[in-house]
């Protein structure tokens, strides 16, 4: 039985500051160093995305200079720029495929991203017979919901990690970890954090 640690769009654009900027995708950042700090070894793979948009272009509409936060948003993630690498926060040493998505296109799963020698999420999973996967990263209620569904829809028992998570609206938030957990989610704290010391 092989677990997996999903880290969902950690990026300068998501955290405090950055074009999107999310409350507490920071403290998401450190607590997921913490995390690989101390159990790196539990996971076959450490898998994170990114979002990597054209800079040319709306992204088939992804991007709009009127965005509705829904299904258009504003400029971010720009490929090769500050607000797509990654937040200097989190440590990416134990990280073993990284994977762009939303090239052109509105992307918010990883599932819908590819690593750098082409192969998709779920192949990466079933290559490393993948059973289990904890999820963490940025925005509850958009990329790491769409994630967490698709690894759930691939076979693999889901474990949100809520302390590592951080998400744009705290209902819409709520409401994702509701629509997670009835689809089969398990919530709980990250191992290095369940003493809530943080």
């Amino acid at each position: 039985m092989s677990r997996a640690l999903l880290i969902v769009d950690v990026q300068n654009d998501f955290t405090e500051g950055g074009a999107l900027a999310v409350a507490g995708g920071d403290a998401v950042a450190s607590g997921i160093s913490d995390l690989l700090a101390a159990h790196a070894g539990d996971y076959a793979v450490v898998i994170a995305s990114r979002d990597w948009h054209d800079a040319d272009g709306d992204n088939g509409g992804h991007f709009s200079a009127t965005p509705d936060y829904v299904d258009s948003w504003p400029a971010h993630c720009v490929a090769d720029t500050e607000g797509a690498a990654y937040d200097p926060l989190l440590v990416t040493d134990a990280i073993t495929h990284h994977v762009r998505k939303g090239q052109g296109v509105p992307a918010y799963s990883m599932f819908e991203g590819a690593a750098e020698d082409g192969s998709t999420v779920g192949e990466i999973l079933s290559a490393h017979g993948v059973t289990e996967a904890d999820v963490v990263g940025i925005a509850t209620d958009h990329c790491v919901r769409a994630s967490a569904l698709d690894a759930i829809a691939h076979g693999v028992h889901v474990r949100i990690l809520t302390d590592l998570v951080a998400g744009v609206g705290a209902d819409s938030s709520e409401a994702a970890l509701a629509e997670l957990a009835h689809a089969g989610a398990e919530l709980a704290e990250s191992p290095s954090m369940g003493s809530g010391a943080r």
